[in-house]
């Protein structure tokens, strides 16, 4: 099994989702549990990295997995070995690279 490094690309907000959908009395912004640049390591056991948000974790837990088993996503991606996933929070989503590392 590999190990896969999993690095926050990018957190987004969606005010617009904000105003519409989320009650007015909670405060809103974008994830506050990850920054753009973290990077997390899974290093098997189904175990999810310290300090990830555990939400997230069931989101990408798939794509994880797959690469730590030698998946590959080419030709739809440049590098092989590589997948960008995000959380399925529809108004604070996050983006995530995960990269296979290579055997343990």
């Amino acid at each position: 099994m590999k190990n896969v490094k999993i690095t926050v690309l990018r957190k987004l907000f969606l005010q617009d989702f904000s105003d519409i959908y989320l009650a007015p009395e909670n405060e809103a912004g974008p994830c506050p549990l990850v920054q753009e640049g973290q990077v997390f390591l899974y290093t098997g056991s189904a175990e999810m990295p310290a300090g990830f948000c555990p939400w997230a974790w069931i989101d990408i837990y798939r794509g994880v997995n797959a690469l730590s088993a030698g998946a590959s996503y080419t030709p739809w991606n440049r590098t092989d070995g590589q997948q960008v996933l995000c959380c399925t929070d529809g108004v604070r989503p996050v983006v995530f690279l995960l990269e296979a590392l290579g055997a343990e």
